[in-house]
C-alpha cells in the first residue's frame, strides 16, 4: 500500500511539471494525463502496425520490385526513418502538445509555416484513418469471402468500412485510458501476431523460397523499363507503413513526463516496427508457393493467396482473424491521434466552426466531437471508391502526401533556428544538426517518388493521384487562410498561459 501511495505521489508530481510546462507553452491544461511511457510508445507503434502498412501493400511490393526490392529497401527506409523520428523526436520534447508539428513550426518559424504544416498533417491524418480503416474492410471481405462465400463488391465493403469507423469512434469516446489499454494489447498482439504468422508459415509448408529468391528476385510488373526507377518507386511500401509516429506527439497532453516519453515513444515505435516488419515480411516472402497466383489472387489480397497456398483455407482464416484485428488496432490509434490534432487545431481557431470542434467533455476529457468530426470526414473521403477502383490509391496519396512534408517543416525550422532553438531533455546534442539534415534531405527525395508515376502506360486506371492531393491540400488550406485563417488562426506565445475566462468556459 506505501509503495502504490508513492507511486501515486510520483505519477501527480509528474503531471504538475507537465501541467506547468504547458501553459508556459501557452495552454491550459483540459486533458487528463492517464497515459504512461508505455501507452505513449504503444500509439505509435499500433499506427505504424506493420500488419497493417506491409500486408495492404505487399501485392504492390511483388510488382515494383518484387522481394529483392522489398527486403532491402525494408532495411534502407528503416534507417532513414529513424534520423527523421529521432529528429522529430528532438523539437517533440521541447514541444509537447497535441498540435505537435505544427505548433512546432509555429514556434520556430511564423504563423504561416504553422498553418501549412497543420493542413498538411491533419488532411494526412484523416486519409490515414480512411486508408487504414477501408483496407481492414478490404480484409474483412476477404475472410468473409473465404468463410461464408461473401461476394466483397464496392457497396458491401463500403458498409464494412462505415462499421468499422463507427467501432473506432465508440472506442474514442470513453476516455484516454481505454485508448492507452487497447493500443498496450495492440502492442503484444502485433509482436506475437507477427510471431505467429512466420512462425506457421516457416514450420508448416513442405517448400520455401531459397534466401536468393528473398533477398536477390528482382520483378518488374510496372511497365517502366528503367530498373532504377523501379527500385526507386518500390521503396514506397517500407515509407507508407512507416508514417503515424507522430501520434506519441499528439498524445503528449495526455502522458505523464511527456517530454521524455513522448520522444522516446517515437523512436522506440520505429525502432520496433522496423524489426517486426522485416521478420514479417520475410516470413510472407519465403512462403510464396505461385508468385503469379499469388500477384493475382482472386481474393483480392495477395498476402491472403499466400496463407491459402501454404496453410489451405483453415489456417488461412486463422491468419487472416489476426491480421484483420491489429488493423482494427491500427485504425483506432489513428482515430485517438487524429481527434487530438483536430482538438489542438480547433484551439487555436484554424478550423470552420473551431469553437464547437475543441470542445472537450467534463465526464471522460475527451474531445469527443472532434473524435466525430474526424470519423466523419473519413468516411466522406473514402466514399469515391464506390465508383472507382483507383479512389483507394488517392486516399492514400493524402495520407503520404500530407504527413510525410509535415515531419520535415519543423525539424528544418530547427536546424535554420538552431542558435535560438532551446532542446528539452530529450536531445540528440551534437548529433542533432547532421540527422536534422539527413532527415529533411529524405523527406525531400520520397516526397519527389509519391509524385512520380507508377505504372507505365499511365492511364485513369493507373494514375498517380498523388500531386492532385498535395494540390487540392495546400488550394484548400491557402483558400481558408485568405477568407478566415489569418484572422482567427492563432497560437500562444511562449511563455504566455492563455487561461481567460471565454477560454475555460468553451472547452468544457
Amino acid at each position: 500500500m506505501h509503495s502504490r501511495r508513492l507511486g501515486l505521489v510520483d505519477r501527480q508530481s509528474h503531471d504538475l511539471r507537465d501541467d506547468e510546462l504547458l501553459r508556459t507553452l501557452g495552454y491550459k491544461p483540459v486533458l487528463t494525463r492517464r497515459m504512461g511511457p508505455f501507452g505513449n510508445f504503444a500509439i505509435s507503434f499500433s499506427v505504424i502496425s506493420v500488419l497493417s502498412g506491409c500486408m495492404t501493400l505487399y501485392g504492390f511490393g511483388l510488382n515494383t520490385g518484387g522481394p529483392a526490392v522489398m527486403m532491402w529497401g525494408w532495411i534502407a527506409v528503416g534507417i532513414m526513418v529513424m534520423f527523421v523520428g529521432a529528429s522529430l523526436a528532438e523539437v517533440t520534447s521541447a514541444y509537447p502538445t497535441s498540435g505537435a508539428l505544427y505548433y512546432m513550426a509555429d514556434q520556430l518559424g511564423s504563423k504561416k509555416w504553422g498553418w501549412y504544416t497543420g493542413w498538411l498533417n491533419l488532411l494526412g491524418l484523416l486519409g490515414a484513418i480512411a486508408g487504414i480503416d477501408y483496407g481492414a474492410a478490404q480484409f474483412t471481405g476477404a475472410f468473409a469471402n473465404l468463410q461464408w462465400g461473401f461476394q466483397p463488391t464496392p457497396s458491401k465493403t463500403m458498409v464494412i468500412y462505415l462499421c468499422i469507423l463507427l467501432l473506432h469512434g465508440l472506442l474514442n469516446l470513453f476516455g484516454v485510458r481505454l485508448v492507452s489499454i487497447l493500443n498496450s494489447v495492440s502492442v503484444w498482439w502485433h509482436i506475437l501476431g507477427v510471431a505467429v504468422i512466420v512462425g506457421v508459415l516457416w514450420v508448416v509448408p513442405s517448400h520455401h523460397q531459397s534466401a536468393s529468391f528473398v533477398f536477390g528476385k528482382f520483378v518488374n510488373d510496372t511497365g517502366w523499363n528503367a530498373h532504377w526507377y523501379v527500385i526507386l518507386i518500390g521503396l514506397l511500401l517500407a515509407q507508407y507503413t512507416f508514417s503515424g509516429y507522430d501520434a506519441s506527439a499528439h498524445l503528449s497532453e495526455e502522458t505523464t513526463g511527456a517530454q521524455i516519453n513522448a520522444a522516446r515513444g517515437i523512436v522506440r515505435a520505429i525502432a520496433w516496427s522496423w524489426l517486426a516488419g522485416g521478420v514479417l515480411l520475410a516470413g510472407l516472402t519465403f512462403a510464396i508457393q505461385d508468385y503469379a497466383g499469388t500477384q493475382n489472387s482472386d481474393t483480392g489480397v495477395p498476402p491472403a493467396q499466400i496463407f491459402l497456398d501454404a496453410l489451405g483455407t483453415g489456417g488461412a482464416k486463422a491468419l487472416l482473424l489476426i491480421v484483420i484485428v491489429a488493423q482494427l488496432f491500427c485504425g483506432s490509434a489513428e482515430v485517438a491521434a487524429c481527434s487530438r490534432m483536430v482538438f489542438a487545431f480547433s484551439r487555436d481557431g484554424a478550423l470552420p466552426g473551431s469553437r464547437w470542434w475543441r470542445q472537450v467533455s467534463d465526464r471522460t476529457r475527451t474531445p469527443v466531437r472532434a473524435v466525430w468530426l474526424s470519423v466523419v470526414v473519413a468516411g466522406v473521403l473514402a466514399a469515391p471508391s464506390l465508383y472507382s477502383p483507383t479512389a483507394y490509391g488517392a486516399v492514400t496519396a493524402i495520407n503520404v502526401i500530407g504527413i510525410t512534408p509535415a515531419y520535415a517543416i519543423p525539424i528544418y525550422l530547427r536546424l535554420r533556428n538552431r542558435r535560438t532553438f532551446r532542446p528539452g531533455p530529450w536531445s540528440l546534442g551534437s548529433w542533432g544538426p547532421l540527422a536534422g539534415w539527413i532527415a529533411v534531405l529524405w523527406v525531400a527525395f520520397v516526397t519527389v517518388l509519391f509524385l512520380l508515376p507508377q505504372s507505365y502506360p499511365v492511364t485513369a486506371e493507373t494514375f498517380n493521384y498523388a500531386p492532385v492531393a498535395l494540390a487540392a491540400v495546400l488550394l484548400l488550406a491557402t483558400i481558408w487562410w485568405q477568407v478566415a485563417g489569418r484572422r482567427s488562426y492563432e497560437t500562444p506565445t511562449y511563455g504566455s498561459a492563455r487561461e481567460t475566462a471565454e477560454l475555460e468556459e468553451e472547452i468544457v
